[in-house]
């Protein structure tokens, strides 16, 4: 497993529609696997394959949402080969989100509460599930990233113009 350099804003990568995976095999794993690597190591909950340059319709996730007796985090990272969004709830929920392709950066986002969701697992088969909460929103957030779309997309053009300022403030700062 090897930890991938981050793509980040401006990169034009970021807004490229990404393809599907024709066949899940050994490449397909070994990308998860830097990836769910490369997450971990950039404190992640959620990675797409285009933000380490890959323009493939794989992503990660793991809430990290459980801790083991010692307080830390129990790891259960999940991978989702080609996954679609088949349905979405008429309710919205709010989260302030961030994302690693535009660090240190967070906003208030509105998604679907809850969303059905069709992929492949890492050794080709089919799933499909009805999300909500935390991992809901960030299934929304990474397959908008397997279509070229950023959570900054989601905000007022003000709003936007702001997080990236900042970000352009705390780049000029390191």
């Amino acid at each position: 497993m090897a930890v991938l350099p981050i793509v980040e804003v401006p990169d034009p990568r970021l807004r490229l529609v990404s393809k599907p995976v024709e066949q899940v095999d050994d490449t397909t794993r070994q990308l998860v696997a830097d990836m769910i690597e490369t997450m971990y190591a950039a404190s992640g909950i959620g990675l797409a394959a285009i933000q380490v340059g890959v323009a493939s319709r794989v992503l990660v996730i793991d809430l990290q949402a459980e801790e083991d007796a010692d307080g830390k985090p129990v790891r259960d990272p999940k991978a989702y080969i080609n996954p679609e969004v088949v349905s979405v709830s008429d309710e919205l929920s709010t989260y302030n989100e961030g994302c690693l392709s535009i660090p240190e950066q967070y906003a208030e986002v509105a998604r679907p509460a809850a969303c059905r969701v069709r992929w492949l697992d890492e050794q080709g088969g089919a799933h499909e599930e009805e999300l909500d909460g935390l991992l809901a929103t960030c299934m929304q957030h990474e397959i908008d990233h397997l279509n070229g779309v950023l959570f900054i997309d989601h905000l007022s053009r003000l709003k936007r113009d702001m997080v990236l300022k900042k970000l352009t403030k705390l780049r000029k700062v390191a």
